[in-house]
């Protein structure tokens, strides 16, 4: 079976479509959402933006979430998806209205980020739903391509959002009036994302109706959580696979951070290198162009390699990458390096997703990736955090940029250990006569 006739495949079902339709108008919105508020808060000259502000940014915004997200996860497993794909959408419409008018006003500080972080755990619960109902509409041999289009189309969604918010910039009114104007037009997004998923029938999505039907305490939604633990501990392919995402998604949020000092503090424009936010979009852009190859590449290298030594190998390219392209510390190394780690990251991703969906139970699906989105934000929270302690606002530091590139080679050592035992088959023992 060639991987065009998949393709084929995947695309002619009517539910993965729609479930892409969704994913993709919903993700549309985050770009242009997140764009539109990080050009309020990290480019505005009027504000701080040293290591420690974006990390205390990042806190507030994702680390709440982290110890909440998690009994997100057991309702999914208890709830129709396909309306809480509809419901989180619509939310997020309501939601976005109120931090454009927050914005409008001036707003800052801590009120602002509590409504910041709204919008993002609903969006965190919207993507989470995304993944655990991806298996509903397609067959299992199926899953690593559908896995690679719905995500890198996803990415790419929210990347045109973000070129799209920042077009919209220089023609809004000035200041606070323009950004909330900007950010007031995610709910397009948003509310296209809601219509798409109201194609669906409720069943469809799962989970199955003795699920739905169950109605639980708060004690046995913590219980669940426990057991979708234990359910992942159990499973040794999931777990390395979370292990090996998280330890790249540390090292990840480094370099994103010394990223944000770089172009805000250390580069200046020149020709067609632009600092400031407009050199932030042209790495978004080379990240998501990588990120578009490995969506075309990783499907059958991952079925002829194996999933477990893609990994391996797309972590091992990073370190390459950030001590090869990251030393020199000038943009025209830097957008170079960012597609080719756009390409690891999304390659690794996607065979990560696949490898969950594939180790886990579909009762326990929506939990365990809920619990995947927690590791991701904690570790970047992490990161960002380490990131305060170390990076100088300038975000060029040689020390650092040695520790990211040790960090990518040793995860990638260790998964690559931990899988090969995994895979090596455990010796029969001789009776003794």
């Amino acid at each position: 079976m060639t991987d065009r006739w998949i393709l084929r495949a995947v695309l002619a079902r009517a539910g993965f479509r729609r479930l892409l339709l969704t994913r993709v108008a919903g993700q549309f919105g985050d770009g242009v959402f997140e764009a539109s508020l990080a050009s309020a808060v990290l480019f505005n000259p009027q504000r701080q933006a040293d290591p420690a502000s974006i990390a205390a940014g990042f806190a507030v915004l994702l680390l709440p979430y982290s110890f909440v997200g998690p009994f997100a996860g057991v309702l999914l497993d208890r709830w129709s998806r396909q309306r809480v794909l509809v419901v989180s959408n619509v939310v997020r419409c309501g939601l976005v209205a109120g931090v454009a008018a927050e914005t409008w006003t001036g707003l800052a500080g801590l009120p602002f980020y509590a409504s910041a972080l709204v919008v993002i755990s609903v969006n965190r619960f919207f993507l989470a739903a995304l993944s655990a109902a991806l298996p509903h509409v397609v067959d299992e041999p199926q899953l690593v391509t559908a896995n690679s289009t719905s995500t890198t189309c996803g990415s790419l969604a929210t990347t045109l959002g973000a070129a799209a918010a920042l077009s919209l910039l220089p023609l809004a009114p000035s200041g606070n009036h323009g950004y909330a104007l900007v950010a007031l037009a995610s709910a397009l997004g948003y509310g296209g994302s809601a219509l798409a998923a109201r194609g669906f029938d409720q069943a469809l999505l799962g989970p199955d109706l003795a699920e739905r039907a169950t109605r639980e305490t708060l004690a046995e939604v913590a219980r669940g959580l426990v057991a979708g633990g234990r359910h992942v501990l159990a499973r040794r392919p999931a777990l390395y696979a979370l292990g090996v995402i998280g330890g790249h998604r540390f090292w990840y949020g480094i370099s994103f951070v010394a990223t944000l000092l770089l172009y805000r503090n250390h580069f200046v424009s020149d020709g067609f290198f632009r600092a400031g936010a407009a050199g932030l979009g042209q790495v978004v852009v080379c990240t998501a162009l990588g990120a578009l190859l490995a969506a075309a590449v990783t499907p059958p290298l991952a079925r002829r390699v194996g999933k477990p030594a893609w990994i391996t190998g797309m972590v091992a390219t990073a370190a390459v990458v950030q001590g090869v392209l990251g030393a020199p510390y000038s943009m025209l190394a830097l957008l170079p390096a960012a597609v080719v780690l756009g390409f690891a990251a999304q390659g690794a991703k996607i065979c990560v997703d696949t490898t969950v969906q594939e180790s886990v139970d579909d009762a326990f699906r929506g939990r365990v990736f809920s619990l995947y989105d927690t590791l991701f934000n904690m570790t970047f929270v992490a990161a960002a955090v380490f990131s305060a302690f170390t990076l100088p606002p300038s975000g060029k530091s040689y020390v650092v940029l040695s520790v990211v590139v040790v960090g990518y080679a040793v995860t990638a050592a260790l998964y690559a250990s931990a899988t090969r035992r995994m895979a090596s088959p455990v010796p029969t023992p001789v009776p003794t006569p």
